[in-house]
């Protein structure tokens, strides 16, 4: 795999996506783009909610992505505009600090977060200034990575207009790190994948360092994406940063009872690490170590030595200091269990048993159960969606993205395909006029597809 983001030369009148864009572009701004940008979405097949806590993921592209057309000028500006009017335009000094208003999180601040990463990574006083139209395909909030494949868009059109150069692995961390400036703790696996997918290629993403392995997905079935229609932003609520905390007590409790430096460790991994246990064994020191019913700060503080003071600055993030009860033990369990779900999966792809179809499906509903009944990150939509791609011939069916909303992802026999979809669409999306309108861009089935990368029209 190329170590540098590819930089491809484009006929721009046959790809009519390209072609449209342009146009906007020219109406917009009277001139022709300079290059064009493009960042994928990606549907994470299995690995929920573990990156953060240092765990290896298993993702792959998808086709929709987001797009854009940039121009380089001495305005001193950063000009943002959207293809979609919804989207207002926006414009910010190039000189002056970028800041992010994580309290109101619009598209274009996404954008400044990988603008900003790459400003800050290479200490530029005054980056160059562009006019930028962005379009995305990636449903937004929909659990399919529209935010970071923004983000990473960004970075690389930043890259690319202020004539710098960085790896697919730099990038990848330098967006997953900006992209906290929105108030989001992930974990990285979004930009990760978004830089180093290949067509025809699931990944097993793992973490410190950061790689990729190519991960062969089974012949004779497909993975069908299916959006339950109900969105889910992370940045604008705190679902998705109270399990961050929720995981990073949990690592310090657990710590606190093998007698392990608990101020040091901040992720999941770390504790297993430092214990040199296996998975199972991490599972059985949960069940010993930390009781299901959810922990109060009190208690929490108490068991860790710590003031109140210190629990809210050092454990909890900006939105999350109005929580007073953690539920550690259901969190911990399901991180441990499903870090040993992804090992498995990436096993039967692998060993290719005639059986692989069948054991990668129980291993999604796994998943899907467990992101459910111990992380709590479903919603009723998403289990009813579930529900029905299973009984419409799905072998392994489960949410994917953040949850709360989105999107599930099926594993669907070949022969099953055709039905699937039609049983699907009958079942969930007719009965429901605002879902039967969306169905469109809300069903489809999706192949491995490629990384961010730079056109220039030929």
């Amino acid at each position: 795999m190329a170590a540098d983001p590819p930089k491809l030369k484009t006929v721009i009148a046959a790809n009519e996506r390209l072609q449209n864009l342009k146009n906007t572009f020219e109406t917009k701004y009277g001139e022709p783009p300079l290059f064009y940008a493009c960042a994928p979405g990606r549907v994470n097949l299995i690995g929920e909610h573990i990156d953060y806590c240092g765990y290896s993921v298993l993702p792959m592209a998808i086709e929709p992505s987001i797009l854009a057309a940039v121009s380089l000028n001495n305005s001193g500006k950063i000009t943002l505009a959207n293809a979609n009017p919804l989207y207002t335009d926006f414009t910010v000094s190039c000189s002056e600090d970028i800041a992010i208003d994580r309290d109101n999180p619009k598209w274009y601040y996404y954008f400044l977060c990988g603008v900003k990463g790459i400003k800050e990574n290479f200490g530029i006083a005054n980056l160059a200034g562009m006019s930028c139209v962005v379009e995305g395909t990636i449903p937004p909030s929909s659990g399919l990575s529209s935010s970071s494949a923004l983000v990473c868009c960004a970075g690389l059109v930043t890259m690319e207009a202020n004539q710098k150069s960085l790896s697919k692995v730099a990038l990848a961390e330098i967006c997953a790190k900006s992209e906290r400036y929105i108030g989001t703790e992930g974990g990285g696996m979004d930009q990760s994948i978004s830089f180093l997918a290949e067509r025809g290629t699931a990944k097993l993403i793992e973490f410190q360092p950061l790689r990729a392995t190519d991960v062969k997905l089974p012949d004779g079935a497909v993975f069908v994406i299916s959006n339950c229609c109900v969105e889910m932003n992370k940045a604008a609520s705190a679902h998705f940063n109270i399990r961050v905390v929720e995981c990073r007590i949990a690592t310090k409790m657990l710590a606190q009872a093998r007698g392990l430096d608990s101020g040091r460790m901040l992720k999941l991994v770390q504790v297993q690490t430092e214990l040199k246990a296996s998975l199972q064994e991490m599972l059985a020191l949960v069940d010993e170590a930390l009781h299901p019913e959810p922990y109060s700060r009190e208690e929490i503080c108490k068991a860790l030595g710590i003031t109140p003071e210190q629990f809210s600055t050092e454990l909890l993030s900006a939105n999350t200091q109005q929580e007073t009860h953690f539920k550690l033990h259901q969190r911990a369990r399901h991180v441990y269990g499903e870090a040993a779900r992804v090992l498995q999966f990436k096993s039967v792809c692998d060993s290719e048993p005639a059986e692989s179809i069948q054991r990668l499906g129980d291993l999604m509903n796994q998943s899907h159960a467990s992101c459910r009944d111990l992380y709590e990150c479903s919603c009723p939509e998403l289990d009813q969606l579930v529900d029905i791609c299973l009984k419409s011939g799905s072998v392994g069916s489960r949410l994917t993205g953040a949850g709360w909303g989105g999107c599930a992802v099926s594993m669907v026999p070949d022969e099953k395909v055709e039905s699937f979809l039609q049983a699907v669409s009958k079942a969930y999306y007719r009965p429901d006029p605002r879902r039967a309108e969306m169905e469109k861009q809300s069903l489809f089935v999706s192949k491995p597809g490629g990384g961010a990368a730079i056109f220039i029209e030929e």
